[in-house]
């Protein structure tokens, strides 16, 4: 055997060559995924909230609109409740939450709009039917609408946005009584 066929024998052993491939594709990911998040606007407490599509529920419009923007709602105080009928918390503040619209919804300054986090049609209907919700809901298929928002911890989540469309306020978790949702409220107003 001669020195050069012997060197080349010698050469990176296959498995680190493994290795060193699946961190470069794996870092590659994650510039990737970076790149894409920051491209998505996404709601900054104090600025304001990157604007929207909302397509109703049936039965759950705002003001017979089975579709609107967010920025259609501007001049009044939303608050903005990303929820999921699969979610245990969820359904520990869904009476708070409608109690809480009940006070609200006949003022015309202060709008409820739920949003149905990566669900199923059967399963959000049940949901709002056991729970009694009445006010505008919205379903957030492709997470379109969690994108901008949702970026805490996962659902339930809320977002007060004052009448200016700037965003005043994040509830991570479940709202423990429609006190602490109204505080919420009446700190923006």
């Amino acid at each position: 055997m001669t020195e050069e066929t012997s060197n080349a024998k010698h050469g990176v052993p296959i498995w680190t060559q493994v290795v060193i491939w699946i961190f470069v594709v794996g870092l590659l990911g994650l510039v990737a995924f970076g790149l894409r998040r920051a491209q998505n606007p996404m709601a900054i407490v104090g600025k304001p909230v990157p604007d929207f599509n909302l397509v109703f529920y049936e039965g759950y419009e705002y003001n017979g609109k089975k579709e609107m923007k967010l920025s259609d709602l501007q001049g009044k105080i939303i608050v903005v409740n990303i929820w999921a009928s699969w979610c245990k918390p969820c359904e520990q503040e869904a009476p708070d939450l409608q109690a809480a619209w009940q006070i609200y919804k006949d003022g015309n300054d202060v709008v409820f709009v739920g949003v149905d986090y990566v669900d199923t049609p059967a399963g959000a209907n049940e949901y709002l039917t056991k729970f009694n919700i009445s006010f505008p809901n919205a379903p957030d298929l492709k997470s379109n609408i969690s994108s901008i928002l949702n970026r805490q911890m996962g659902v339930p989540e809320t977002y007060i946005i004052d009448r200016k469309g700037i965003l005043q306020n994040i509830k991570i978790g479940p709202f423990s009584s429609v006190d602490e949702i109204k505080s919420m409220i009446q700190s923006v107003q």
